[in-house]
């Protein structure tokens, strides 16, 4: 499990390089330094997520529901963290209507994958009422 604290100060040691880049004309690589950051923070909580969708799936089983669901809430969930990470990095590189439209197609991509549960939680209304 990783450490708040561990996170938080090798974000802020990137946020104080990536500072000094900025200020001696190196924005480029100062956004370099904050993908590289970023994706370094995701890969060391990888294990806490593999955790998280162990016991998911454990409950999922006890509770006997269709795995079909389980797993599409999950794209869900990662198309909406994934897309939240691009969006940012386009902000932080100052292309907001970029980062707009990477969100604009992860809204997109999640409406296509709720279909499915939205049709079998109509199908279950429909068969409740008289």
């Amino acid at each position: 499990m990783v450490n708040i604290m561990q996170v938080v100060g090798v974000a802020l040691m990137a946020t104080i390089i990536a500072l000094f880049l900025r200020q001696t004309n190196s924005p480029v690589n100062a956004m370099l330094i904050s993908v590289l950051v970023g994706i370094i923070i995701f890969v060391s909580l990888l294990k806490d997520i593999a955790y998280v969708l162990a016991v998911l799936d454990q409950l999922a089983v006890k509770a006997q529901v269709n795995q079909l669901y389980l797993t599409t809430i999950l794209k869900i969930i990662g198309i909406a963290y994934v897309a939240e990470f691009g969006a940012q990095v386009c902000r932080d590189a100052g292309e907001s209507a970029i980062a707009a439209r990477v969100e604009f197609a992860a809204k997109i991509m999640i409406l296509v994958l709720a279909i499915p549960i939205l049709v079998a939680v109509l199908e279950t209304i429909i068969r409740l009422l008289p």
